[in-house]
Protein backbone atom coordinates (compact mmCIF):
# COMPACT_ATOMS: atom_id res chain seq x y z
CA UNK A 1 0.00 0.00 0.00
CA UNK A 2 1.77 3.51 -1.20
CA UNK A 3 2.08 5.75 2.22
CA UNK A 4 0.44 8.98 2.93
CA UNK A 5 1.76 12.11 1.08
CA UNK A 6 1.97 14.59 3.71
CA UNK A 7 2.25 17.03 0.74
CA UNK A 8 -1.41 15.50 -0.60
CA UNK A 9 -3.09 18.42 0.31
CA UNK A 10 -1.03 20.87 -1.79
CA UNK A 11 -0.27 18.62 -4.73
CA UNK A 12 -4.45 18.08 -4.95
CA UNK A 13 -5.03 21.52 -5.03
CA UNK A 14 -1.89 22.13 -8.00
CA UNK A 15 -3.94 19.44 -9.93
CA UNK A 16 -7.33 20.22 -9.50
CA UNK A 17 -6.55 23.56 -10.86
CA UNK A 18 -6.02 22.73 -14.32
CA UNK A 19 -8.62 22.49 -16.83
CA UNK A 20 -10.75 19.96 -18.83
CA UNK A 21 -9.22 18.53 -21.59
CA UNK A 22 -12.24 18.71 -25.15
CA UNK A 23 -12.15 17.11 -28.36
CA UNK A 24 -13.93 17.97 -31.18
CA UNK A 25 -13.80 19.31 -35.41
CA UNK A 26 -13.07 22.24 -37.44
CA UNK A 27 -16.89 22.55 -37.55
CA UNK A 28 -19.03 20.71 -34.96
CA UNK A 29 -16.56 22.19 -31.87
CA UNK A 30 -14.51 25.15 -32.95
CA UNK A 31 -11.88 26.05 -30.15
CA UNK A 32 -11.49 22.06 -28.28
CA UNK A 33 -8.39 21.16 -27.17
CA UNK A 34 -7.97 18.43 -29.70
CA UNK A 35 -8.60 18.85 -32.94
CA UNK A 36 -9.71 15.29 -34.36
CA UNK A 37 -8.67 13.95 -37.75
CA UNK A 38 -10.56 10.83 -39.97
CA UNK A 39 -8.25 8.00 -39.60
CA UNK A 40 -6.27 6.82 -42.41
CA UNK A 41 -7.37 3.02 -43.40
CA UNK A 42 -7.02 0.72 -45.96
CA UNK A 43 -3.91 0.78 -48.85
CA UNK A 44 -1.30 0.62 -45.69
CA UNK A 45 1.42 -1.51 -47.15
CA UNK A 46 4.79 -2.48 -45.61
CA UNK A 47 6.47 0.62 -46.49
CA UNK A 48 3.87 2.96 -44.65
CA UNK A 49 4.75 0.56 -41.44
CA UNK A 50 8.95 0.86 -41.57
CA UNK A 51 8.12 4.46 -42.31
CA UNK A 52 5.59 5.06 -39.29
CA UNK A 53 7.96 3.22 -36.82
CA UNK A 54 11.11 5.90 -37.41
CA UNK A 55 8.58 8.38 -37.28
CA UNK A 56 7.67 7.26 -33.88
CA UNK A 57 11.04 6.79 -33.12
CA UNK A 58 12.36 10.02 -33.81
CA UNK A 59 14.54 11.23 -31.32
CA UNK A 60 13.61 15.14 -31.34
CA UNK A 61 10.36 15.51 -33.51
CA UNK A 62 8.27 12.01 -32.79
CA UNK A 63 5.23 11.66 -34.28
CA UNK A 64 2.97 8.64 -33.69
CA UNK A 65 -0.43 9.67 -35.60
CA UNK A 66 0.50 7.23 -38.86
CA UNK A 67 1.89 4.78 -36.76
CA UNK A 68 -1.26 4.57 -34.40
CA UNK A 69 -3.37 4.62 -37.74
CA UNK A 70 -2.27 1.35 -38.95
CA UNK A 71 -2.76 0.09 -34.86
CA UNK A 72 -6.06 1.09 -35.71
CA UNK A 73 -6.16 -0.77 -39.20
CA UNK A 74 -4.66 -3.73 -37.77
CA UNK A 75 -7.24 -4.20 -34.74
CA UNK A 76 -9.61 -4.94 -37.77
CA UNK A 77 -8.45 -8.13 -38.50
CA UNK A 78 -10.82 -10.55 -36.49
CA UNK A 79 -7.90 -13.15 -35.24
CA UNK A 80 -5.68 -10.27 -33.92
CA UNK A 81 -9.16 -8.66 -32.47
CA UNK A 82 -10.08 -11.93 -30.99
CA UNK A 83 -6.73 -12.82 -29.25
CA UNK A 84 -6.18 -9.24 -27.84
CA UNK A 85 -9.66 -9.56 -26.28
CA UNK A 86 -8.97 -13.23 -25.15
CA UNK A 87 -5.85 -11.85 -22.93
CA UNK A 88 -7.60 -8.92 -21.59
CA UNK A 89 -10.80 -11.21 -20.52
CA UNK A 90 -8.84 -13.08 -18.15
CA UNK A 91 -8.33 -10.33 -15.87
CA UNK A 92 -11.00 -7.86 -16.82
CA UNK A 93 -13.14 -11.61 -15.36
CA UNK A 94 -11.54 -11.53 -11.94
CA UNK A 95 -13.81 -9.12 -9.72
CA UNK A 96 -11.95 -6.72 -7.76
CA UNK A 97 -12.69 -5.46 -4.27
CA UNK A 98 -11.30 -2.36 -1.81
CA UNK A 99 -10.60 -3.83 1.97
CA UNK A 100 -9.66 -1.99 4.59
CA UNK A 101 -8.35 -3.99 7.40
CA UNK A 102 -9.76 -6.78 5.71
CA UNK A 103 -13.04 -5.65 5.50
CA UNK A 104 -14.64 -4.81 2.29
CA UNK A 105 -15.60 -0.67 2.17
CA UNK A 106 -18.66 -0.04 0.69
CA UNK A 107 -18.30 3.52 -0.47
CA UNK A 108 -15.43 2.69 -2.21
CA UNK A 109 -16.88 -0.75 -3.94
CA UNK A 110 -20.14 0.96 -5.09
CA UNK A 111 -17.64 3.60 -7.06
CA UNK A 112 -16.04 0.47 -8.77
CA UNK A 113 -18.91 -1.00 -9.34
CA UNK A 114 -19.73 1.54 -11.20
CA UNK A 115 -19.79 1.43 -15.15
CA UNK A 116 -16.44 3.61 -15.89
CA UNK A 117 -14.15 1.43 -13.64
CA UNK A 118 -14.44 -1.73 -16.16
CA UNK A 119 -13.82 0.96 -19.14
CA UNK A 120 -10.77 2.24 -17.10
CA UNK A 121 -9.11 -1.48 -16.81
CA UNK A 122 -10.16 -1.79 -20.28
CA UNK A 123 -8.09 1.12 -20.87
CA UNK A 124 -5.18 0.55 -18.91
CA UNK A 125 -4.57 -2.99 -19.98
CA UNK A 126 -4.64 -1.66 -23.68
CA UNK A 127 -1.74 0.34 -22.59
CA UNK A 128 0.36 -2.93 -23.20
CA UNK A 129 -0.89 -3.07 -26.67
CA UNK A 130 -0.92 0.61 -27.57
CA UNK A 131 2.54 1.59 -25.62
CA UNK A 132 0.59 4.30 -23.24
CA UNK A 133 -3.01 5.32 -21.80
CA UNK A 134 -3.76 9.12 -20.95
CA UNK A 135 -6.47 9.51 -18.89
CA UNK A 136 -8.07 12.67 -17.25
CA UNK A 137 -10.23 11.92 -14.01
CA UNK A 138 -13.24 14.26 -13.02
CA UNK A 139 -17.04 14.10 -11.77
CA UNK A 140 -20.21 14.28 -14.14
CA UNK A 141 -22.89 15.80 -13.76
CA UNK A 142 -24.21 12.94 -11.50
CA UNK A 143 -21.68 13.09 -8.94
CA UNK A 144 -19.96 10.16 -10.26
CA UNK A 145 -16.28 9.26 -11.23
CA UNK A 146 -15.72 9.46 -14.38
CA UNK A 147 -12.78 9.81 -17.53
CA UNK A 148 -11.71 10.89 -20.85
CA UNK A 149 -9.10 8.70 -22.55
CA UNK A 150 -7.13 11.19 -24.48
CA UNK A 151 -6.42 10.19 -28.36
CA UNK A 152 -3.38 8.95 -28.42
CA UNK A 153 -2.38 10.63 -31.43
CA UNK A 154 -2.85 13.62 -29.94
CA UNK A 155 -0.24 13.06 -27.42
CA UNK A 156 3.53 13.07 -26.51
CA UNK A 157 3.95 10.78 -24.02
CA UNK A 158 8.06 11.23 -24.60
CA UNK A 159 7.76 14.95 -24.13
CA UNK A 160 4.59 14.91 -22.09
CA UNK A 161 2.48 17.03 -24.23
CA UNK A 162 -0.88 17.05 -25.73
CA UNK A 163 -1.49 18.15 -29.21
CA UNK A 164 -3.93 20.55 -30.55
CA UNK A 165 -3.82 18.53 -34.00
CA UNK A 166 -2.24 15.57 -34.43
CA UNK A 167 0.75 16.54 -36.75
CA UNK A 168 1.87 18.95 -34.47
CA UNK A 169 5.57 19.20 -33.20
CA UNK A 170 4.29 20.85 -30.08
CA UNK A 171 1.57 21.18 -27.91
CA UNK A 172 0.06 21.82 -23.99
CA UNK A 173 2.39 20.54 -21.10
CA UNK A 174 0.60 17.89 -18.95
CA UNK A 175 0.87 20.40 -16.10
CA UNK A 176 -1.68 22.86 -17.81
CA UNK A 177 -4.51 19.93 -17.35
CA UNK A 178 -6.05 18.71 -14.07
CA UNK A 179 -5.99 14.87 -12.70
CA UNK A 180 -4.24 13.42 -15.61
CA UNK A 181 -2.83 9.63 -15.04
CA UNK A 182 -0.15 8.25 -17.28
CA UNK A 183 -0.59 3.94 -17.61
CA UNK A 184 2.85 2.75 -19.57
CA UNK A 185 3.16 -0.14 -20.96
CA UNK A 186 6.22 -2.81 -20.72
CA UNK A 187 7.15 -1.57 -24.35
CA UNK A 188 7.54 1.77 -25.51
CA UNK A 189 5.51 1.51 -28.74
CA UNK A 190 3.29 -1.49 -27.48
CA UNK A 191 2.73 -5.46 -28.56
CA UNK A 192 0.66 -3.95 -31.93
CA UNK A 193 4.09 -2.62 -33.30
CA UNK A 194 5.03 -6.70 -33.54
CA UNK A 195 1.48 -7.68 -34.98
CA UNK A 196 1.16 -4.97 -37.52
CA UNK A 197 3.40 -6.44 -40.14
CA UNK A 198 1.38 -9.97 -40.03
CA UNK A 199 -1.59 -8.21 -40.28
CA UNK A 200 -0.43 -6.17 -43.13
CA UNK A 201 1.34 -9.57 -44.96
CA UNK A 202 -2.19 -11.62 -44.13
CA UNK A 203 -4.19 -9.23 -46.01
CA UNK A 204 -2.12 -8.76 -48.81
CA UNK A 205 -1.95 -13.04 -49.08
CA UNK A 206 -5.91 -13.09 -48.53
CA UNK A 207 -6.38 -11.01 -51.55
CA UNK A 208 -4.41 -12.66 -53.51
CA UNK A 209 -5.96 -16.13 -52.61
CA UNK A 210 -9.49 -14.35 -53.58
CA UNK A 211 -8.54 -13.65 -56.76
CA UNK A 212 -6.69 -16.60 -57.55
CA UNK A 213 -9.90 -18.38 -56.29
CA UNK A 214 -12.14 -16.35 -58.16
CA UNK A 215 -9.78 -16.93 -61.64
CA UNK A 216 -9.16 -20.76 -60.97
CA UNK A 217 -11.94 -22.02 -58.54
CA UNK A 218 -14.79 -22.28 -60.28
CA UNK A 219 -15.14 -23.95 -63.55
CA UNK A 220 -15.33 -21.65 -67.15
CA UNK A 221 -18.55 -22.49 -69.21
CA UNK A 222 -18.17 -22.32 -73.18
CA UNK A 223 -20.96 -21.65 -75.08
CA UNK A 224 -20.98 -22.11 -79.17
CA UNK A 225 -22.98 -20.62 -81.54
CA UNK A 226 -23.86 -20.46 -85.11
CA UNK A 227 -21.90 -17.65 -87.11
CA UNK A 228 -24.64 -17.43 -89.50
CA UNK A 229 -27.52 -16.58 -86.67
CA UNK A 230 -27.19 -13.46 -85.24
CA UNK A 231 -29.58 -13.83 -82.94
CA UNK A 232 -28.05 -17.08 -81.85
CA UNK A 233 -25.03 -14.97 -79.73
CA UNK A 234 -27.56 -12.87 -78.14
CA UNK A 235 -29.20 -15.69 -76.47
CA UNK A 236 -26.19 -17.25 -75.47
CA UNK A 237 -25.23 -13.84 -73.83
CA UNK A 238 -28.50 -13.91 -71.80
CA UNK A 239 -28.50 -17.40 -70.52
CA UNK A 240 -24.57 -16.94 -69.43
CA UNK A 241 -25.79 -13.85 -67.35
CA UNK A 242 -28.69 -15.63 -65.96
CA UNK A 243 -26.59 -18.13 -64.57
CA UNK A 244 -24.11 -16.06 -62.66
CA UNK A 245 -20.94 -14.88 -62.84
CA UNK A 246 -18.30 -17.12 -63.35
CA UNK A 247 -15.87 -17.45 -66.50
CA UNK A 248 -17.71 -17.43 -69.87
CA UNK A 249 -16.36 -18.06 -73.66
CA UNK A 250 -18.54 -17.69 -76.62
CA UNK A 251 -16.97 -19.40 -79.46
CA UNK A 252 -18.50 -19.66 -83.32
CA UNK A 253 -18.93 -23.08 -84.48
CA UNK A 254 -16.03 -24.38 -86.54
CA UNK A 255 -13.50 -22.28 -84.64
CA UNK A 256 -10.82 -23.55 -82.33
CA UNK A 257 -10.78 -22.50 -78.49
CA UNK A 258 -8.44 -24.25 -76.63
CA UNK A 259 -8.16 -24.23 -72.20
CA UNK A 260 -4.91 -23.94 -70.57
CA UNK A 261 -5.11 -25.21 -67.24
CA UNK A 262 -2.54 -24.21 -64.44
CA UNK A 263 -0.21 -26.70 -63.16
CA UNK A 264 -0.85 -27.90 -59.33
CA UNK A 265 -4.23 -25.62 -58.22
CA UNK A 266 -4.65 -27.35 -55.04
CA UNK A 267 -0.69 -27.03 -54.20
CA UNK A 268 -1.01 -23.27 -54.54
CA UNK A 269 -4.48 -23.10 -52.58
CA UNK A 270 -2.58 -25.07 -49.84
CA UNK A 271 0.35 -22.53 -49.99
CA UNK A 272 -2.09 -19.41 -48.92
CA UNK A 273 -3.41 -21.32 -46.61
CA UNK A 274 -0.26 -21.86 -44.87
CA UNK A 275 1.01 -18.53 -45.00
CA UNK A 276 -1.93 -16.97 -43.65
CA UNK A 277 -2.19 -19.69 -40.59
CA UNK A 278 1.26 -18.80 -39.88
CA UNK A 279 0.72 -15.21 -39.91
CA UNK A 280 -1.86 -16.01 -37.43
CA UNK A 281 -0.25 -17.71 -35.56
CA UNK A 282 2.61 -15.72 -35.07
CA UNK A 283 0.39 -12.65 -33.98
CA UNK A 284 -0.73 -15.62 -31.13
CA UNK A 285 2.43 -16.11 -29.90
CA UNK A 286 2.75 -11.95 -29.85
CA UNK A 287 -0.12 -11.48 -27.66
CA UNK A 288 -0.69 -14.81 -25.71
CA UNK A 289 2.41 -16.21 -25.69
CA UNK A 290 1.45 -19.70 -27.66
CA UNK A 291 -0.31 -20.85 -30.27
CA UNK A 292 -2.31 -24.42 -28.85
CA UNK A 293 -4.86 -22.26 -27.02
CA UNK A 294 -6.33 -20.71 -30.10
CA UNK A 295 -5.38 -23.33 -33.70
CA UNK A 296 -5.68 -27.06 -33.50
CA UNK A 297 -2.62 -28.61 -34.16
CA UNK A 298 -1.70 -31.99 -36.08
CA UNK A 299 1.51 -32.87 -33.48
CA UNK A 300 0.02 -30.86 -30.73
CA UNK A 301 -0.62 -33.00 -27.76
CA UNK A 302 -2.72 -32.74 -24.50
CA UNK A 303 0.60 -32.05 -22.24
CA UNK A 304 2.15 -29.50 -24.91
CA UNK A 305 -0.96 -27.76 -24.91
CA UNK A 306 -0.82 -27.68 -21.13
CA UNK A 307 2.60 -25.91 -21.30
CA UNK A 308 1.39 -23.61 -23.60
CA UNK A 309 -2.20 -22.78 -21.11
CA UNK A 310 0.10 -22.06 -18.65
CA UNK A 311 2.10 -19.85 -20.14
CA UNK A 312 -0.94 -17.88 -20.81
CA UNK A 313 -2.05 -17.70 -17.49
CA UNK A 314 1.28 -16.30 -16.64
CA UNK A 315 0.63 -13.18 -18.92
CA UNK A 316 -2.54 -12.69 -17.27
CA UNK A 317 -1.40 -12.84 -13.99
CA UNK A 318 0.98 -10.33 -14.98
CA UNK A 319 -1.64 -7.97 -16.48
CA UNK A 320 -3.48 -8.44 -12.69
CA UNK A 321 -0.24 -7.69 -11.08
CA UNK A 322 -0.25 -4.14 -12.88
CA UNK A 323 -3.26 -3.66 -12.48
CA UNK A 324 -3.24 -4.02 -8.50
CA UNK A 325 -0.07 -2.11 -8.49
CA UNK A 326 -1.74 0.50 -10.49
CA UNK A 327 -4.74 0.93 -7.83
CA UNK A 328 -3.22 0.86 -5.13
CA UNK A 329 -0.43 2.97 -5.56
CA UNK A 330 -1.42 5.37 -8.76
CA UNK A 331 -5.09 5.71 -8.63
CA UNK A 332 -5.13 6.08 -4.40
CA UNK A 333 -4.24 9.46 -4.71
CA UNK A 334 -6.64 10.26 -7.67
CA UNK A 335 -9.31 8.94 -5.57
CA UNK A 336 -8.29 10.80 -3.13
CA UNK A 337 -8.69 14.16 -5.05
CA UNK A 338 -12.02 12.77 -5.97
CA UNK A 339 -13.31 12.95 -2.60
CA UNK A 340 -12.89 9.10 -1.98
CA UNK A 341 -11.00 7.84 0.84
CA UNK A 342 -9.22 4.68 0.65
CA UNK A 343 -6.55 5.46 3.41
CA UNK A 344 -5.10 2.47 5.03
CA UNK A 345 -6.79 0.22 2.41
CA UNK A 346 -6.11 -1.95 -0.42
CA UNK A 347 -7.42 -3.34 -3.53
CA UNK A 348 -7.45 -7.21 -3.84
CA UNK A 349 -9.03 -9.49 -6.22
CA UNK A 350 -11.93 -11.69 -4.84
CA UNK A 351 -10.78 -15.18 -5.64
CA UNK A 352 -13.61 -16.94 -6.88
CA UNK A 353 -13.97 -20.58 -5.34
CA UNK A 354 -13.03 -23.46 -7.88
CA UNK A 355 -14.76 -27.08 -6.93
CA UNK A 356 -11.81 -28.90 -8.50
CA UNK A 357 -9.09 -26.54 -7.17
CA UNK A 358 -11.01 -26.71 -3.54
CA UNK A 359 -10.91 -30.74 -3.85
CA UNK A 360 -6.83 -31.02 -4.67
CA UNK A 361 -6.06 -28.73 -1.66
CA UNK A 362 -8.07 -30.72 0.53
CA UNK A 363 -6.22 -33.77 -0.51
CA UNK A 364 -2.73 -32.13 -0.15
CA UNK A 365 -3.88 -31.02 3.45
CA UNK A 366 -4.91 -34.80 4.24
CA UNK A 367 -1.63 -35.88 2.94
CA UNK A 368 0.10 -32.95 5.02
CA UNK A 369 -1.90 -33.84 8.45
CA UNK A 370 -2.25 -37.86 8.38
CA UNK A 371 0.36 -38.37 6.07
CA UNK A 372 3.25 -36.37 7.20
CA UNK A 373 2.01 -35.20 10.46
CA UNK A 374 2.17 -31.62 10.32
CA UNK A 375 0.63 -29.38 12.45
CA UNK A 376 -1.81 -27.02 10.86
CA UNK A 377 -3.57 -24.57 12.33
CA UNK A 378 -7.28 -25.01 12.28
CA UNK A 379 -8.37 -21.47 11.25
CA UNK A 380 -6.08 -21.80 8.54
CA UNK A 381 -8.08 -25.50 7.41
CA UNK A 382 -11.45 -23.65 7.61
CA UNK A 383 -9.91 -20.67 5.11
CA UNK A 384 -8.72 -22.86 2.58
CA UNK A 385 -11.73 -25.42 2.63
CA UNK A 386 -14.05 -22.64 2.12
CA UNK A 387 -16.19 -24.19 5.27
CA UNK A 388 -17.59 -21.54 8.31
CA UNK A 389 -16.19 -22.14 11.22
CA UNK A 390 -19.05 -23.01 13.96
CA UNK A 391 -19.74 -20.50 16.73
CA UNK A 392 -19.54 -23.45 19.92
CA UNK A 393 -16.24 -24.03 17.88
CA UNK A 394 -14.03 -24.10 21.05
CA UNK A 395 -16.51 -26.46 23.03
CA UNK A 396 -16.72 -29.16 20.15
CA UNK A 397 -12.68 -29.02 19.77
CA UNK A 398 -12.62 -30.02 23.29
CA UNK A 399 -15.16 -33.05 23.36
CA UNK A 400 -13.12 -34.01 20.28
CA UNK A 401 -9.91 -33.96 22.03
CA UNK A 402 -11.26 -35.67 24.52
CA UNK A 403 -12.15 -38.58 22.44
CA UNK A 404 -9.11 -38.83 20.89
CA UNK A 405 -7.77 -39.70 23.94
CA UNK A 406 -10.35 -42.76 24.46
CA UNK A 407 -8.94 -46.15 23.67
CA UNK A 408 -10.86 -47.52 20.84
CA UNK A 409 -13.70 -49.44 22.02
CA UNK A 410 -14.25 -47.36 25.46
CA UNK A 411 -17.48 -46.46 26.20
CA UNK A 412 -18.59 -42.94 26.39
CA UNK A 413 -19.62 -41.39 29.14
CA UNK A 414 -22.44 -41.80 30.93
CA UNK A 415 -25.20 -38.92 30.78
CA UNK A 416 -24.48 -37.89 34.15
CA UNK A 417 -20.93 -37.48 33.81
CA UNK A 418 -19.67 -34.07 34.28
CA UNK A 419 -18.83 -33.43 30.68
CA UNK A 420 -21.71 -34.22 28.87
CA UNK A 421 -23.76 -31.33 28.40
CA UNK A 422 -25.80 -32.44 26.13
CA UNK A 423 -23.99 -30.94 23.27
CA UNK A 424 -24.42 -32.02 19.76
CA UNK A 425 -21.92 -34.57 20.03
CA UNK A 426 -23.74 -36.66 22.78
CA UNK A 427 -26.37 -38.09 20.70
CA UNK A 428 -23.46 -39.50 18.55
CA UNK A 429 -21.82 -40.80 21.26
CA UNK A 430 -24.81 -42.62 22.83
CA UNK A 431 -25.56 -43.95 19.42
CA UNK A 432 -22.11 -45.38 19.70
CA UNK A 433 -22.85 -46.93 22.59
CA UNK A 434 -25.75 -49.10 20.85
CA UNK A 435 -22.89 -50.48 18.62
CA UNK A 436 -20.41 -53.13 18.55
CA UNK A 437 -16.88 -52.24 19.09
CA UNK A 438 -14.60 -51.21 15.76
CA UNK A 439 -12.54 -54.05 14.68
CA UNK A 440 -9.21 -52.65 15.62
CA UNK A 441 -7.56 -54.72 12.86
CA UNK A 442 -8.97 -52.61 9.94
CA UNK A 443 -7.80 -49.15 9.37
CA UNK A 444 -10.16 -46.49 10.37
CA UNK A 445 -11.30 -43.88 7.73
CA UNK A 446 -10.40 -40.74 9.23
CA UNK A 447 -10.25 -37.22 7.60
CA UNK A 448 -7.57 -36.47 9.94
CA UNK A 449 -5.88 -38.57 12.25
CA UNK A 450 -5.57 -38.09 16.00
CA UNK A 451 -3.89 -34.87 17.24
CA UNK A 452 -0.29 -35.65 18.72
CA UNK A 453 -0.18 -36.25 22.86
CA UNK A 454 1.65 -33.85 24.52
CA UNK A 455 4.45 -35.73 25.20
CA UNK A 456 4.98 -37.67 21.92
CA UNK A 457 4.59 -34.68 18.98
CA UNK A 458 4.33 -31.31 18.32
CA UNK A 459 0.91 -29.44 19.44
CA UNK A 460 -1.89 -28.77 17.25
CA UNK A 461 -3.21 -25.70 19.85
CA UNK A 462 -2.53 -22.55 17.70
Amino acid sequence: MKPFNPFHLFNRARRESGTRITEGSNVTRPGATVVLTQTQRFGIDLQDYMQAIRSAENVDYTQRSRLYDIYSEALMDPHLFAVIQKRKSGTLGRRIEFRRDGTPDDRVNQQIASPWFIRFLEDALDAQFWGFSLMQFYRNEKGWIDYYLVPRKHVDPVLRLVKERQTDITGHPFDEFGNLMMVSGHEPLGILARCAPYVIYKRGTLGDWAQFSELFGMPIRKYTYDAADPEALQQSVDAARSQGGAGVYFAPEGSNLEFVETGNTAGSSELYSTFVERCNAEMSKAVLGNTLTTEASETGTQALGTVHSRVEQELMEQDALLLMNLLNYEMTDMFAILGVDTTGGEFVFVEENDMEQVKARCELLMTAVRDLHLPVDDDYLYEQLNIEKPADYDRMKREMEERSRMPEGTANPPDDDPGNDGGPYDDYSRRNDRTPAPDNRRPQNRFFAHAPQRDGGADLES
